[in-house]
This record gives C-alpha cells, structure tokens and sequence, in this order.
C-alpha cells in the first residue's frame, strides 16, 4: 500500500468497490484524477465516493444537469424541449435526498486538480467561472488556489500556457465542460452551483454547508 497521497489504479478500485478495467475507465474519463502511470490522487477518489449513492439513481447528461441547476436557481432551461423540461421539473420536485441531486449531477463537469506558479493565478481567474463560498455563509478564501469552470476546447492550451502540471495536491481546480460556457457563467454565480461545488468537498466544514444549502433549495423547489 501507498502513502495517504496516491493509491495505485488496484487500491483505487479497491476503495471505490469496482473492477480495476472500470477504475481505469473512470480515470480516462477525468472522474479520478492520474498523476502518473498508474496512480492516482487519493483525493480525487475522496470526491467521488462523496458524490455516488448505494443503489441505482442515475447520472443526468450534462445538458440535463445544467438545466436542472438553472431550474434550482429559478431560472430558465430554454435549452431543453417543454416535454423534457417538465419531466426535469417533476422529478426535481419528487427528490427528498440531496445525496440523490448530487448523484445525478455528477456529471455537470470533469475534476481535474493542477500546480500552477503564482503568476498563473490572476490569468486563470480571468479565464475561468468560480463560484463563491459567500452565498453559503462561508468566508471566501482564494489564497493562491482557484476552482472554477471552463471549457472543455479551452483546457488543453490553457494547461499548456500557463503551464500548468498535474498534481495530487495541487491549489487549482479545473472543471472542464462540455456544455455552453456563456449559460455556465450565468449559472456559476448562482447558490446551487457554489453549494454543489462545497457539497462534495473534502473538507468536512464545506461538506456539511453546501450540503444544507441544498436541502433548503431542494424544500424551496418543492
């Protein structure tokens, strides 16, 4: 066995009750994050296993997820075909677990964690669209890190550029989508995607904060 760091690609699949062919599918997909050939952030595997649910709740498409957000945050989901939108709507009424939303949102957008030098930072606040942790009464401490969204035909030259490296630890979050990033950027100011974001988390105060805002949201819809 590792370190508390990294986990080999079998210790993860261990840790996550899966086969190793689906932990490596999970780490080519951007769920788990890989650090080098064959190991992955145990981090990553920490945030995974606080977004899925023992039993058969599926996950949303992204677009999906998206308009779910937009309808949490009383906004509209234009997007999506009347039959669509008032399947969604039905069915965000009928959720009582926020463990249920977080699980069919999983897929709103792809964790990857990188170092950067400090000078990246101020650029890749400009690129990309973060939420607040004010709107969840927690103080908003960027420090020298930064977890926001971008577009997935944008990441690979902003990595590139600003010369950005992979990292178990590292201070930036990227969540990389494949959905419009104007709509994202109206969206990611809203609450639910701040309390999603912290709902997840690793850390246990963050955790439990955006997971209380959504159990008020999830009550307001209904």
């Amino acid at each position: 066995m590792h370190g508390g760091e990294f986990l080999t690609i079998e210790e993860a699949a261990k840790t996550l009750g899966v086969s190793t062919r689906h932990a490596r599918r999970l780490a080519d997909s951007g769920a788990l994050g890989r650090v080098a050939r064959g190991l992955i952030d145990r981090s990553t595997v920490d945030r995974y296993l606080q977004s899925q649910r023992q039993g058969r709740t599926r996950t949303w498409a992204e677009h999906t997820a998206w308009a779910a957000v937009a309808m949490l945050a009383g906004q509209d989901a234009d997007w999506l075909g009347a039959t669509q939108s008032s399947r969604l709507r039905r069915t965000l009424r009928e959720l009582t677990e926020v463990q249920d939303l977080l699980t069919r949102m999983r897929d709103r957008a792809r964790l990857h964690t990188f170092d950067a030098h400090r000078a990246a930072i101020p650029r890749l606040r400009s690129i990309v669209a973060t939420s607040s942790t004010r709107s969840l009464g927690i103080a908003h401490t960027i420090g020298d890190g930064i977890d926001g969204y971008i577009d997935a035909g944008e990441v690979d030259a902003v990595v590139r550029t600003l010369g950005l490296r992979a990292s178990m630890n590292g201070a930036v979050t990227l969540r990389v989508t494949e959905f419009d990033v104007d709509r994202v950027r109206e969206l990611v100011g809203s609450p639910v995607v701040a309390a999603l974001d912290a709902a997840t988390s690793t850390d246990p105060r963050m955790r439990g904060a955006g997971r209380r805002v959504l159990a008020d949201v999830l009550d307001a819809y209904r």
